[in-house]
């Protein structure tokens, strides 16, 4: 215990990171058993042992901007780890985004309660990252997300658009009311689907519980915002492969995705057990080299530092609303969502997650695109 303490205490000193300091991005631990728990398990430790009160932290997104700023995370005695290891050799095996899987993350995320999220969310329901340009407000910098993908995809009235992962059915509403689109979504979580379709009803709009691979038809444009991150790198060649084919020559289609500078094994261990099973987040080269041959790469825009401010917006409504749901969900669910919310905050505050809307039309196509930023 003695030995662990000694070495963990040394090894966040090189973050700036003061154990039972007095900076509010200074760790303070309640237990000692966060020592030996945090070095043999790293950053599945960090989660659990804040989860279970070990140790707390004032500002929780800072210490961790500052841990991954330092790097710390490459240095090699956190690799001579067993359950580490095994995470990610079943990430390089095994196809963990498979059909057979594909709808376990909604039941663990999704299927969570459409009140909750409602209470954390902006009225369109949008949970990926708004556009902060000129927002001064949640609601206006996801807003703002909303009308510049319509703008990007230049919509127009009668437009028949697919979007893979339609969530609760935002993006649907805006698009139909403001551009006279017909539109078709589809989910893997089935409380989703069930808020989309009383959120559009007396819409042009088709709601289906589905996954991305059993999709059928032709479409002028498509539109996939935040879903991608469940893809997984074995199944980019089949995600891209089928957006090809349900997209008609001429049309396009816009991803929007969480992406790294750095091409990854796995995702973090953490994030994988207890937020987004099996979820994954790729690079620049993992994507380029999946939708060579079928596609076009007309435009690619990199607004990760709004996702800090997306985050710590939803951070500030789920605190504020948290009394609404005390009935329903525990402490320990309290501080597993502060620890997902702040610490991803830290993530992308320090740079090392990207948001990126990428513009891809048909390699045949004769479409000229003119790249559109708000």
């Amino acid at each position: 215990m003695i030995a662990s303490k000694h070495i963990l205490t040394k090894f966040l000193k090189q973050a700036g990171i003061t154990v039972n300091g007095n900076q509010p991005y200074d760790i303070q631990v309640h237990n000692e058993q966060f020592y030996s728990y945090v070095l043999g398990n790293w950053s599945l430790g960090f989660g659990e042992t804040y989860m279970r009160g070990f140790w707390s932290c004032e500002r929780l997104d800072e210490m961790v901007c500052r841990l991954l700023k330092s790097n710390l995370d490459r240095k090699k005695f956190v690799w001579n780890n067993i359950p580490l290891l095994f995470h990610y050799l079943s990430s390089l095996t095994l196809n963990l985004q498979s059909i057979r899987r594909a709808f376990h993350v909604g039941e663990v995320h999704y299927n969570l309660g459409n009140q909750f999220f409602s209470s954390m969310l902006d009225p369109y329901m949008q949970y990926s990252c708004a556009y902060w340009e000129k927002a001064k407000n949640l609601n206006e910098a996801q807003q703002n997300k909303l009308d510049m993908v319509c703008q990007k995809l230049y919509l127009k009235p009668n437009d028949h658009v697919l979007e893979i992962g339609c969530g609760w059915g935002g993006f649907a509403e805006y698009a139909i009311k403001k551009y006279k689109i017909h539109y078709t979504g589809v989910s893997i979580s089935k409380e989703q689907i069930n808020y989309a379709k009383k959120r559009c009803h007396g819409l042009k709009a088709n709601f289906t519980l589905m996954d991305y691979r059993d999709i059928r038809g032709e479409f002028d444009k498509i539109v996939s915002i935040g879903m991608f991150e469940h893809v997984g790198k074995k199944n980019y060649a089949d995600f891209f492969k089928g957006a090809y084919q349900h997209l008609k020559k001429d049309g396009l289609f816009l991803l929007q995705t969480i992406g790294s500078s750095r091409s990854k094994i796995a995702t973090d261990p953490w994030i994988h057990k207890y937020i987004f099973p099996n979820g994954f987040i790729p690079s620049y080269q993992q994507i380029t080299k999946a939708i060579e041959g079928n596609f076009h790469l007309e435009d690619w825009h990199n607004f990760g530092v709004n996702y800090d401010y997306t985050l710590m917006a939803w951070y500030d409504n789920f605190k504020n609303h948290w009394s609404q749901h005390q009935s329903s969900f525990d402490n320990h669910f309290f501080r597993m969502w502060e620890y997902y919310l702040l610490s991803c905050a830290g993530y992308f505050r320090a740079r090392k997650g990207q948001l990126w809307q990428i513009i891809l039309t048909k390699i045949e196509s004769s479409q000229k695109y003119i790249s559109y930023r708000p």
